[in-house]
């Protein structure tokens, strides 16, 4: 199991320890480092930074957002970047929720999510490939342009860049049983969302064998720490703002995992209280028992312990987000 330094998005601004993490972590023997977006800072530009002051780590996106941007442009994105960093991008991709793509991107959640992210990857692997003008007679991303508004003027084309790697590995965020199924067809990884080292199994439904070469990489808080419930409260205030906030209370793919890990009721009352502007009690609702299923937080033997479940099932990369230097070590200490 490779371990990967998960950064996030930032927040009110840059958070002047990540390039020193990301740092730490490659010396440390990690395997990638990741950044995210939400509706704030982008995914990109700060892991091009990252890239520009790094030589080895791989470098990722968990996710980029389907809404963000075009296909094509995404794509761009993504065969610049491996360029400029010798080969070490991967494009982790996520479609996001009706609240945030009708209310920040300004465009229209799809009606088949399935379909829309289907022909994402498709025209983005079509980019990178590039045998030929990119073509598809989609519902979402048609390229040419037909629909009734256009000229009828465009033109299939093909990348003026030629792409490093054909197979720059596209990973999809995927949290609902046919979005998942669906990434183990089309995707060269998943990035799990509130992963669960016992119950896997039952709560994403996963065949018996996945594809070869497949990456299975979730997410997961790590702090070492000698109080358990402190070391918890940022994980409990994570699942608060994606149960309550992420999304609108009658459609939130996140509180519907949780709903499917067996905590339904729980969630609904997170939401209802993030609802009312009561976020501190959200917080506080967030059952530990949750939050310390899906983290590694504690002592370093504590952590020492659960780690060896998370190497049980098919895990293949661990992304980590760590607070502190000093918890990055101890994990890549305890994966040797």
């Amino acid at each position: 199991m490779r371990l990967g330094l998960a950064l996030g998005y930032w927040g009110r601004g840059p958070s002047a320890a990540h390039l020193d993490l990301a740092r730490e972590a490659e010396r440390l023997g990690y395997h990638s480092v990741w950044t995210a977006e939400a509706w704030g800072s982008d995914a990109f530009t700060a892991l091009t930074w990252i890239a520009a002051h790094t030589e080895r780590v791989r470098l990722g996106t968990a996710v980029a957002q389907m809404a963000a941007r075009t296909p094509t442009a995404t794509a761009m994105h993504a065969l610049t970047l491996d360029h400029l960093s010798g080969g070490r991008m991967m494009l982790g991709l996520g479609l996001s929720g009706p609240q945030v793509v009708e209310g920040w991107y300004g465009c229209p959640f799809p009606r088949s999510p399935l379909t829309a992210t289907r022909e994402y990857v498709d025209v983005i692997r079509q980019v990178l490939r590039r045998e030929g003008p990119v073509r598809l007679d989609g519902r979402y991303h048609s390229h040419p342009y037909a629909g009734a508004d256009g000229t009828g003027l465009g033109k299939p084309l093909k990348p003026i860049t030629h792409p490093l790697r054909a197979g720059l590995p596209v990973l999809l965020g995927a949290e609902g049983p046919k979005n998942i199924a669906q990434t183990l067809q089309i995707a060269d990884g998943w990035l799990p969302l509130y992963w669960s080292p016992t119950r896997w199994a039952e709560v994403y439904a996963l065949p018996d064998r996945l594809p070869e070469s497949f990456t299975v990489a979730p997410m997961v808080r790590a702090q070492v720490c000698a109080d358990v419930a402190e070391g918890l409260l940022p994980v409990k205030a994570m699942l608060g703002f994606y149960i309550g906030g992420m999304g609108h209370t009658a459609r939130n793919f996140h509180a519907d995992l949780m709903g499917r890990m067996g905590y339904e009721a729980e969630a609904r009352h997170i939401q209802e209280l993030f609802a009312a502007g009561r976020r501190h009690e959200a917080v506080l609702a967030v059952p530990d028992a949750f939050a310390d299923e899906i983290s590694l937080v504690g002592p370093r033997e504590r952590i020492a312990e659960r780690l060896a479940a998370w190497r049980k099932g098919p895990v293949t990369d661990l992304l980590v987000t760590a607070p502190d230097p000093a918890t990055l070590r101890v994990l890549a200490e305890l994966n040797a």
